[in-house]
């Protein structure tokens, strides 16, 4: 449950650009990103294992289904799916 609401507060942020008749809590999506730990792999302009967040938002500009396809993406995604696995082996051996 916790990963997916930081999965979601990050598409958030991601669709910032996308979502500007939608409110968004940056200071709490920022946060959020950093404290899921998604900012090893990502930032905000630089390119590093993954794409920088502008760099995402421009490929999905104008898309109407851009939330929810990133939504998708990050939920499905084998990496995070993996980190999932291991957070619920983790609560379950408690």
């Amino acid at each position: 449950m916790k990963v997916t609401v930081l999965l979601i507060g990050i598409c958030g942020a991601v669709a910032l650009p996308l979502a500007q008749a939608q409110s968004v809590d940056v200071s709490a999506a920022e946060a959020l990103a950093k404290k899921s730990g998604c900012m090893k792999c990502h930032s905000v302009s630089a390119k590093k294992e993954g794409p920088a967040f502008k760099e995402t938002a421009a490929k999905y500009k104008g898309k109407p289904d851009a939330e929810a396809t990133l939504i998708k993406h990050l939920t499905t995604n084998p990496k995070v799916k993996a980190e999932i696995k291991n957070l619920v082996a983790y609560i379950l051996s408690r």
